[in-house]
């Protein structure tokens, strides 16, 4: 199979990328109403669909924001708007999305913690979507540096470069599985499976971004690194924890 993966169907080529973006969303809100379903949520329907709705609001805002300022130093020109406003990345629409939850909850008077049944459905659908991300190859701005290193990858440009979505595969099959056996075997407090898992995340994509060939720099790091450190500065008092119970 040749990278980009741009099959054609009755003579239209398909953006295999924007599929699977469709598959991941529809894969993960299945995952969430299955999860619901079978396990006693002490949140009203009213109030989780007002969460659901901020979540997505959030989302939307956070990751066209955060794609912007990846590279804000653009010409403006008809061309750039349009590619901008078609910019987006699943970092800035995890941490809009957990704003956006934060203020609806205020807003109804929600005061239990509502990320534990959103969290294994969100890894799955951040897998289907980095599938999509690996076959688009130099298409997508998921490929990775040069290197010599042996899983380096041709990725639609005759390069050998780093198959980030890759790494990213494998990282996400290992969460999902370890946040799944913590869920199922340990009585985590309410909320804290969802923290855990953005501690996680956050910090793993922090050093995987030193592998991508970032153009837009602030104090030596990219944008989503500075994305990842306020993040982990955001749940510092369960870092903190966590640093307690291991000594």
């Amino acid at each position: 199979m040749q990278i980009p993966f741009e099959p054609q169907i009755f003579g239209y080529q398909i953006n295999i990328h924007l599929i699977l973006e469709y598959a991941a969303f529809f894969t993960a809100f299945r995952y969430y109403v299955y999860l619901r379903r079978h396990q006693t949520d002490t949140i009203s329907t009213l109030n989780r669909l007002s969460i659901i709705l901020g979540a997505a609001l959030g989302a939307l805002i956070g990751s066209r924001l955060v794609g912007f300022l990846e590279n804000p130093l653009v010409e403006i020109s008809q061309g750039d708007i349009i590619q901008l406003l078609n910019t987006k990345t699943i970092m800035g629409g995890l941490f809009g999305g957990l704003l956006g939850v934060e203020i609806s909850k205020k807003v109804i008077g929600e005061n239990t913690s509502s990320g534990d049944l959103f969290t294994l459905p969100i890894i799955l659908g951040i897998f289907i979507g980095r599938i999509g991300c690996f076959l688009s190859g130099i298409n997508e701005f998921t490929y990775g540096k040069e290197t010599a290193f042996f899983t380096g990858m041709n990725l639609g440009d005759g390069l050998n470069r780093h198959p980030v979505s890759l790494y990213e595969l494998v990282f996400l099959v290992i969460l999902f599985f370890g946040l799944q056996h913590l869920y199922k075997h340990r009585d985590l407090p309410n909320g804290r499976l969802f923290k855990y898992f953005m501690i996680t995340y956050f910090f793993f994509r922090f050093f995987l971004e030193f592998l991508k060939p970032n153009v837009f720099y602030v104090l030596s790091l990219s944008t989503i690194q500075i994305l990842c450190i306020i993040c982990l500065l955001y749940y510092h008092k369960t870092i903190i924890k966590l640093f307690t119970n291991a000594r």
